[in-house]
C-alpha cells in the first residue's frame, strides 16, 4: 500500500487535538468585526469542533492526524 497524501487545504483549516478531536476556526472572523461586541469577538477567536456529520470526511483528508 502506498502512503496517503495529506490534503494541504484541510491541513491549513483543521487541526487534531491530543485526544483526537477535530477543531476548526469560527466564521465571521474578519468582515464587519468592528460592529461586534467584545464578547462576540472573543468567542469568534476560539476554535470550535467540526460538525459530527463532517468528521468522517475531514478525517479522510487528514489520514495521519496532522496537527
Amino acid at each position: 500500500m502506498p502512503k496517503l497524501k495529506t490534503h494541504k487545504g484541510a491541513q491549513a483549516r483543521f487541526h487534531v487535538t491530543g485526544t483526537g478531536k477535530l477543531m476548526r476556526r469560527n466564521c465571521e472572523i474578519s468582515h464587519l468585526r468592528r460592529n461586534k461586541s467584545k464578547n462576540a469577538k472573543r468567542n469568534i477567536d476560539r476554535k470550535t469542533d467540526v460538525a459530527k456529520a463532517d468528521v468522517k470526511r475531514v478525517k479522510r483528508l487528514l489520514p495521519y492526524g496532522v496537527p
